[in-house]
């Protein structure tokens, strides 16, 4: 090995082999259940997860960090990802139901956006233009999923089954790819977006060696954050489908995460710890 092939390597390892941990508690640990997913950010910079303090809530924690229940909602069911289309419209996944609901930020109404009897459980959700929405859809008994195109028009539209486990969603900022990961088998898939919303071209964009992988989402480069469940930690893909870093969490099992309005932070929850990181960007 010549000692350019060294220097490489050792570049390498300095960034990919031992991740730096930056992230410190948003919210007391605790504030959140095991079960804390989502999240998103509204227009005014107020972070929104499921899970606060009990199952069957979503909870609201300002940019200054103070947190509440928003609404605790009926009919026994748990809720997932969440999303924003227009200004106070919010998607959220309700698995145990098969739903996908949406509820008005001023009113905090809730009603049913779609249903569809045959989902597995919505489980984390895209938006794309803010009328349509892509949901992943895991079947986590036997390891395969699938993957849903859900509009307010034509609900629920099949796009694929027979998937490994879909977790993590997310659709690039030009509006042109969609990544899909599969937790299990640890695999991120990238497909084109045509101009009428639908997907074609299915790649392989990245396969982890270990851990599991959930919630993903991509900062305004189009950089990839993708969370390491069960190792800790955020990994950063380039578009191109390079690894450029991970960041090291206090917490094992990161669930999913958001990012301020500006993009100087991103805010991971960690279940596990029943919290919410934050790593200043």
């Amino acid at each position: 090995m010549n000692s350019r092939s060294i220097i490489s390597l050792s570049i390498f390892c300095l960034v990919s082999c031992n991740p730096s941990k930056s992230s410190i508690d948003f919210v007391p640990e605790g504030s959140f259940t095991k079960g804390i997913e989502g999240p998103a950010t509204d227009f005014e910079g107020n972070i929104f997860a499921v899970n606060f303090k009990e199952e069957g809530t979503i909870g609201k924690v300002t940019p200054q960090g103070e947190s509440s229940v928003f609404i605790k909602l009926a009919d026994r069911s748990i809720r997932n990802g969440i999303r924003f289309g227009e200004k106070n419209q919010m998607f959220v996944a309700d698995y145990t139901n098969h739903n996908i609901l949406e509820i008005d930020l001023n009113t905090r109404k809730v009603k049913v956006f779609a249903h569809e009897s045959k989902a597995n459980q919505p489980n984390d959700l895209a938006v794309l233009k803010k009328k349509i929405l892509f949901a992943s859809d895991p079947n986590w008994s036997d390891s395969t999923g699938q993957l849903w195109r859900i509009t307010a028009d034509k609900g629920f539209e099949l796009l694929e089954k027979n998937m490994g486990t879909t977790n993590g969603i997310e659709v690039n900022p030009e509006g042109t790819k969609l990544y899909v990961n599969e937790s299990v088998q640890r695999k991120i898939w990238v497909y084109d977006i045509t101009s009428r919303g639908r997907i074609e071209n299915k790649k392989l964009f990245y396969a982890f060696e270990d851990f599991g992988l959930d919630g993903m989402r991509t900062d305004t480069k189009g950089v990839l954050y993708v969370c390491r469940y069960g190792k800790g930690t955020l990994a950063l893909i380039s578009p191109q489908g390079k690894l450029i870093r991970e960041i090291l969490l206090k917490g094992k099992k990161p669930s999913n995460l958001t990012f301020s309005n500006d993009y100087t932070k991103c805010f991971i929850t960690l279940a596990d710890r029943g919290t919410i990181e934050v790593v200043d960007l």
